[in-house]
């Protein structure tokens, strides 16, 4: 049975969705103001994985990502740079999308933008006001938090001592700061404006989320994920908005996903420790090796991020594609139909029963990843003293493609040569098969000054690029 740990009850429980098959998964996408740094992408990877594994299980995912377009630190930037907010967005939009394709991140169905949906969050904000849970204020309007009795249930926060008609009109407030938050916001100068029946202004961030999961989720859905920091206050107000309005439970499952450190410290540009995807992958590692180091911690743990982490992920990353290769390449054989057969196909049976029962306690990745190299070793040992059948092959290179189907990180990305590489690696061959040891080994420093290595196994020489060297 599926079990999450539901931060609203605080407890493992079983999953049962509202309408099986049906699941409706809503993540807090990026405020596009600059490029995502690399513990936004943490909780991103965990996400994709919690999405991939529910698909694996045979539900039927439907997943919106929100973009916050419109917020305190989207203006401010467009307003620094001097260039309207949509050109700004658009710009960071744009790299957003090429980072979580670079991560091996699903695209969600749907990416419902902010500042496409200001009619959806004024109809929900006049029902909040007709409902009595909020209140016009010199132009803009509040959520009256007295009015919610369970304000403060998925975080935890002690409403004792609430200051009634305090007000906190800002985006991001500190998590002691309980108070009357915006719903809209009247006009400002240098602040986009829309129209509205609420009057002039724009909307608070809080809403956006609260209108766009339920325009495409529905009042009431499955799975609702963040990173810890979200859920107070963002979350936390989500609720009473979506609730307040309607009247029903809004999210069934609230999952969040911890911090990531750098060196057991928090990432800030002032430590020269903060970084985007882009900065790692200049530094030389491969985008596999980046989601498996950010996959391979459960999400309910923090991640300490370290360049050693890093590079122990290029080199779990690698020998899971050295193992595939062995399993394409190495030639099928009689004998090995024979001798090997039942121990593969134990072994196949084996490790997709420990990864599936890993999973199924709120994504175990840990246990998961140590049935997969336990299988590895196993399989190497039966290739070395067997080989492989044509039957074998097939049974584990389809166990392979389940495990990509989750992980995402099984199935090495194709690579390919320029032609002048190739006819280096043909010469080098031609080399070797005459004997001329010292120019086939002059060949194949020149293609390792080239950034391939060679390797010569009994079906033929193979390569593979090498990962350039990291800088610190």
């Amino acid at each position: 049975m599926l079990r999450f740990m539901n931060t609203l009850g605080k407890c493992l429980e079983d999953f049962v969705p509202i309408a099986p098959p049906r699941v409706g998964l809503y993540t807090c996408g990026p405020t596009v103001y600059d490029h995502a740094h690399i513990g936004n992408f943490r909780t991103y990877v965990f996400e994709d994985l919690l999405r991939r594994y529910l698909e694996f299980r045979g539900y039927d995912v439907h997943h919106v990502m929100n973009i916050t377009d419109v917020e305190d630190k989207t203006i401010a930037r467009a307003n620094a740079e001097g260039i309207p907010l949509h050109e700004l967005t658009a710009r960071y939009v744009e790299a957003f999308f090429e980072d979580i394709d670079a991560l091996g991140i699903l695209r969600a169905h749907q990416y419902p933008r902010a500042t496409e949906h200001i009619p959806e969050m004024v109809e929900q904000i006049e029902k909040l006001i007709a409902n009595g849970h909020a209140y016009a204020q010199d132009g803009s309007v509040f959520f009256r938090i007295s009015t919610f009795p369970g304000y403060g249930r998925l975080s935890g926060m002690d409403m004792d001592g609430i200051q009634p008609g305090a007000r906190v009109d800002c985006d991001e407030y500190e998590k002691e700061d309980v108070r009357d938050f915006a719903l809209w916001k009247a006009p400002k100068t240098g602040e986009p404006v829309w129209q509205t029946r609420l009057g002039p202004g724009r909307p608070g961030w809080h809403i956006e989320c609260s209108s766009m999961s339920m325009k495409y989720l529905g009042a009431s859905f499955d799975i609702h994920t963040g990173g810890v920091d979200n859920i107070f206050p963002h979350h936390e107000n989500e609720i009473a908005q979506a609730e307040g309005c309607t009247g029903a439970p809004f999210v069934r499952y609230w999952l969040h996903s911890e911090h990531l450190l750098v060196n057991q410290e928090k990432m800030s540009k002032s430590k020269q420790n903060f970084y985007t995807l882009r900065d790692l992958l200049a530094r030389g590692y491969p985008a596999r090796a980046l989601r498996y180091a950010l996959i391979s911690v459960h999400y309910r743990k923090p991640l300490n991020l370290t360049m050693d982490a890093l590079d122990a992920a290029a080199a779990a990353v690698e020998r899971l594609a050295d193992f595939h290769r062995r399993i394409v390449e190495l030639p099928a054989t009689a004998a090995a139909a024979a001798a090997g057969s039942n121990r593969v196909v134990d072994a196949v049976r084996q490790t997709e029963q420990d990864v599936t029962e890993a999973l199924d306690e709120d994504l175990g990745v840990s246990t998961a990843l140590g049935a997969v190299f336990d299988f590895v070793r196993e399989m190497n040992r039966i290739l070395d003293e067997s080989g492989v059948s044509t039957e074998d092959r097939a049974t584990v290179l389809g166990l392979w493609r389940k495990l990509d189907d989750i992980f995402g990180v099984f199935q090495p990305p194709v690579e390919e040569l320029s032609s002048e590489l190739l006819g280096l690696v043909r010469q080098r061959e031609a080399a070797r098969r005459d004997r001329r040891w010292k120019d086939a080994d002059a060949l194949r420093d020149t293609l390792l000054d080239a950034g391939v290595v060679l390797e010569d196994t009994p079906a033929g020489t193979r390569w593979k690029r090498r990962r350039a060297a990291t800088t610190t």
